[in-house]
Parts: C-alpha cells; sequence; structure tokens
C-alpha cells in the first residue's frame, strides 16, 4: 500500500482524537503540495468524497501569478473548478506535525470527472498504463539533493535573499563528523519520513558545504512520485521547525556545485527484473538496450521536464557532476546516462541530466515515454562511452537553456503522440512564460558589470 493508514484506521484515530487535520493535497505543475487543511471529523464523514480547488492551479507559476496563453483556463473563462478526488491508498501519518494525516488527491474535470490530462500525475499515470500494456511495470528511486543554510527562509526573504551561509563551512561529501552537526535537523527528516511510510535508506552529505542528499528505496514508478514530493516538502517543514532554510535551487550560487536529482529506473515482470539477462554482456537484456536507446535518443525533447527553469541550465557545467552530454557510460559520473549494477540482477540506468527542482511526475513520464518507445522500434542501444565525457566532442550534447528546450519540446512528435497534444501545448506555455518572466528582469549581475564601465 502506498499509504501506511487505511480509512478505518483515520476514522479510529479521528474518533479517539489521535488525528484532528488531514491535508488534501493535489500536485501542482512545480511538483509542490497545493491543497487545504480538513477539521478530521468533516473529512471522514462527508469530503473523503471529493472536494474543489481553482483550476488555476494548474496553469500558474512559482510565484501563483496567472499567466496568459494556457488553454485550460484563464480569465476568460472565469477560473472555475477542478475536482479533488482523495487517493484513500495513499493516506499517511505526518508526524512532523501534530495530530495530522495527509492524502494525496487526483484532479479531475468538475463537469465530467475525468483525469485533468495535464494534471502531472495523470500526465505519469498514463505512461504507466501504456507500459503495463505491454506487460511492464516500472521501478523507480531518486536521489535528492539540496542545501541546508544557517538562517531561516524568513531571515534570507527580508534580506533580499543575499549573503547566503550554508549551515556548515566546508564541503561534506560523505563527512561523518560535519554531518553529525547536521543531526538536529536530518534525524527528524529520516525518522519523520520513515513513520510517515516512505521507504527511507540514509541520508549523507553532498560534494558542497551545506549539501546533503536523501536517498529513497526503489518503488514502483507511481509510489516513487509521491514518495519525492511529499519528502521535498517535509524537508523544507523539517528544517524551518529548527529555524533553519532548505533550498532545492539547482544553483544558488557560480561558485558552488549545483543540486541535482538523479532518477534510478528499471522494468520488471511478474515481480523479476526485466533489464537482466545473466548470459548478456553486462547483464543487459536486450529490453533494457531498446529501452536505453529510446531514453539517450530522445533525451533532448524531454530535457524541459528534467530542467525546468531559467536557473536549472546553470546547473550544467563540465567538472561538477552534472551532465553535459546525452550518452551512457559503465558506471562513470560524467556521462548523461549510467549503467549501475552491471552484471547483478539489479541492473538499471541512472539519469542523471536531472535537478533537484524538476517535478518528478513529469521527469518520471517524460523517461517511460522514451523508453516505450524505443521498445517499441526496436531502438539499437549505441556502445558504452569512456573517460571523460565532458571531453567528447562527438556525444551529442543536452539542450544549455531553457529557450533551447522549449524549442524542443515545442517540436516533439514523440511526446506529442505520447502525452498528447494538449499536454505538450500546456507546458510549452509554461516554459515559454518563465522565459519570459526572466527577460524583462535586470539581474545584479548586469548592473554590477556595466553600472559605470559601460
Amino acid at each position: 500500500m502506498p499509504g501506511n493508514l487505511t480509512f478505518d484506521d483515520l476514522k479510529s484515530r479521528v474518533a479517539d482524537g489521535t488525528i484532528d487535520t488531514v491535508l488534501t493535497c493535489i500536485v501542482d505543475m512545480q511538483g509542490r503540495l497545493m491543497g487545504k487543511r480538513f477539521h478530521a471529523a468533516n473529512f471522514v464523514e462527508t469530503s473523503y468524497e471529493e472536494t474543489h480547488c481553482c483550476n488555476y492551479l494548474l496553469a500558474t507559476d512559482l510565484e501563483m501569478a496567472t499567466p496568459d496563453g494556457f488553454a485550460s483556463t484563464s480569465w476568460q473563462s472565469g477560473y472555475g473548478d477542478y475536482v479533488m478526488k482523495p487517493d484513500l491508498s495513499t493516506l499517511r501519518l505526518v508526524p512532523w506535525l501534530e495530530g495530522t494525516a495527509m492524502v494525496i488527491c487526483d484532479v479531475l474535470d468538475h463537469h465530467t470527472h475525468q483525469p485533468v490530462p495535464h494534471s502531472p500525475r495523470a500526465v505519469l499515470k498514463k505512461q504507466i498504463e501504456r507500459l503495463k500494456a505491454l506487460g511492464f511495470d516500472a521501478m523507480m528511486a531518486t536521489e535528492l539533493e539540496f542545501f541546508l543554510f544557517a538562517k531561516s527562509f524568513d531571515e534570507i526573504r527580508k534580506s533580499g535573499f543575499r549573503d547566503l551561509e550554508p549551515i556548515s563551512g566546508y564541503n561534506e561529501d560523505y563527512h561523518i563528523l560535519q554531518t553529525t552537526k547536521e543531526e538536529a535537523i536530518m534525524r527528524p527528516i529520516r525518522n519523520h519520513l520513515y513513520a510517515a511510510g516512505i521507504p527511507i535508506e540514509n541520508t549523507k552529505g553532498e560534494a558542497e558545504a551545506g549539501q546533503e542528499e536523501l536517498n529513497i528505496r526503489y518503488a514502483a514508478a507511481l509510489d516513487c512520485a509521491d514518495h519525492h514530493t511529499i519528502a521535498k516538502n517535509a524537508i523544507k517543514e523539517i528544517a524551518w521547525a529548527q529555524g533553519h532554510a532548505a533550498s532545492f535551487l539547482p544553483k544558488w550560487h557560480h561558485d558552488r556545485v549545483g543540486s541535482s536529482s538523479h532518477v534510478h529506473q528499471s522494468l520488471w515482470v511478474d515481480g523479476k527484473p526485466a533489464f537482466y539477462d545473466a548470459d548478456a554482456p553486462l547483464g543487459m537484456s536486450k529490453l533494457m538496450e531498446h529501452y536505453m536507446a529510446g531514453l539517450i535518443a530522445y533525451a533532448p525533447e524531454y530535457t524541459y521536464f528534467l530542467a525546468p527553469y531559467v536557473n536549472s541550465y546553470k546547473r550544467f557545467s563540465k567538472g561538477t557532476f552534472a551532465p553535459t552530454k546525452t550518452v551512457w557510460s559503465v558506471d562513470n559520473r560524467t556521462a548523461g546516462f549510467r549503467l549501475c549494477g552491471d552484471g547483478t540482477k539489479g541492473v538499471r540506468v541512472e539519469c542523471r541530466i536531472g535537478g533537484s527542482d524538476l517535478n518528478p511526475y513529469l521527469a518520471q513520464a517524460a523517461m517511460l515515454a522514451a523508453g516505450i518507445k524505443g521498445i517499441e522500434d526496436q531502438m539499437s542501444l549505441a556502445p558504452a562511452t569512456k573517460g571523460d565525457v565532458y571531453e567528447d566532442s562527438a556525444a551529442a550534447d543536452i539542450p544549455q537553456t531553457l529557450r533551447a528546450a522549449t524549442e524542443t519540446l515545442r517540436n516533439s512528435a514523440f511526446l506529442r503522440a505520447a502525452m498528447g497534444e494538449d499536454v505538450i501545448d500546456h507546458y510549452t506555455r509554461a516554459a515559454e512564460w518563465e522565459q519570459e518572466e526572466f527577460d524583462r528582469v535586470v539581474t545584479d549581475w548586469e548592473i554590477a558589470r556595466g553600472f559605470e564601465r559601460a
């Protein structure tokens, strides 16, 4: 069961007063939890069936603005309602908030009660169903990196986001002493998430001052995306409760390494790994080769779903463990795709392109669609790249700007066929708006560079 609380359990805990609040949440375009806090008694009596939200929640940006140009909703159409349909299998405790449970909702059309196609959960569910029709289940896991800062969100915001100071003073990659100093935040993150039914494996220091990584055990694709989203929200809330800020901005300073969200993936049949063939080189089945060939060939077209903001592309820099090329290699962290667990039943592919700001539902859906295309077309996998991939001039580049990724998204016949014309038009408009908002801003860099000398 994806959650760890049955509806009957919830009713019992509401009756005895253990739980008094139920968070009913949808996942927005940015991968954030949005929704309402219900009095638990009302939720178990009536609202467990459905509630409503404004349909602008799936046509907005990080600032909660109401951009024009979306076909799904607008000022002209009056910004109506969506139905929030609780998926009761996702009910879980929220141990870091007193007396609180959570449920994730699917988003339905108010009039037809059909899934809203561009809802992130619906986008992923569609690809999962396509995969099931081929006889496969997708198992996925994300590695989530982020920075902890010495000050709180409020203090940092009031300072104009200047003089940002990480919680530690030096690179803490795998560093036990430094991460011990951060256990007041990281220990509650691990324990609270585990108590919420998220299969936490570990946390570790990452390759920069104040940088952390959370690893969650692999799970079915939809559960993986739910786990990722809940964990990201929890990390921010738990850090806030301790007086610190946690940021998933991929590149908060040009001299610091960025934060990623690597995605591990494999296909299974009847509970057994379909990517494994004991008699094949590296243990890779033909199915895995076809899947990876699609994953790599179409990477430029779905890069937007791995890197959705202007800042996302500042992370792609050689010598930083962030990839710049769409090739694969065996256990090589300079490649966009890394083969892990070669020669074992755990053989899988890790996509290293995505940043910590990705929406896991959209990213996973796009990669599954590419893998399915590779399987359907029986695409051939090019040989693995060796050595320093950053210096491989023959390897194809990842789109280097949001503007470039927007165009590959807009013109992707493969994604339009896999996800639907309306869905790709919707997210293309989201990408355009993000670029438009950035283009109209005068940055500190421009002023400092040219104020006197221009």
